[in-house]
């Protein structure tokens, strides 16, 4: 079976780059999955999760937004942040999320709200996925 080129770049550098069999992305109008010989593409990603398949392993990153290029059975995604599963510090996470809720809770004129917004998005990815993990037993 064909196989798909995958590269996660985002500021600090490539986060992951391998050949995997699947891409399962947090699209901006919902999730979608790229297979081998998928169309040309670009899209838009939301914090979610980035999910792909690799030789029978599934690896999980933690993405906080960014964009997605399919072409000729490579896959480039260029994240904000993207996050492995594994490397999770819940407890780091959920300290965000608290931060995160304070200063929407406590919105005033010089609070930026879509900045305080995407920060909670992306505390809650990292925990359910750090917590996901948990749960299989894997961490």
């Amino acid at each position: 079976m064909a196989k798909l080129q995958l590269a996660v770049v985002t500021a600090e550098g490539e986060s992951f780059s391998g050949e995997v069999d699947t891409v399962v992305a947090p699209g901006g109008l919902g999730e979608f999955t790229v297979l081998p010989s998928h169309a040309r593409m670009i899209s838009t990603l939301a914090a979610g999760v980035l999910r792909f398949d690799q030789g029978g392993d599934s690896v999980s990153l933690a993405m906080s937004g960014g964009f997605l290029e399919v072409s000729d059975n490579r896959v480039t995604v260029l994240a904000d942040a993207a996050e492995r599963d594994d490397a999770i510090d819940i407890e780091r996470a959920e300290a965000a999320l608290a931060r995160a809720q304070e200063r929407i809770a406590g919105t005033t004129a010089d609070i930026d709200l879509e900045r305080a917004t995407a920060a909670l998005r992306r505390a809650r990815v990292r925990i359910n996925l750090g917590r996901r993990r948990r749960e299989r037993g894997l961490g």
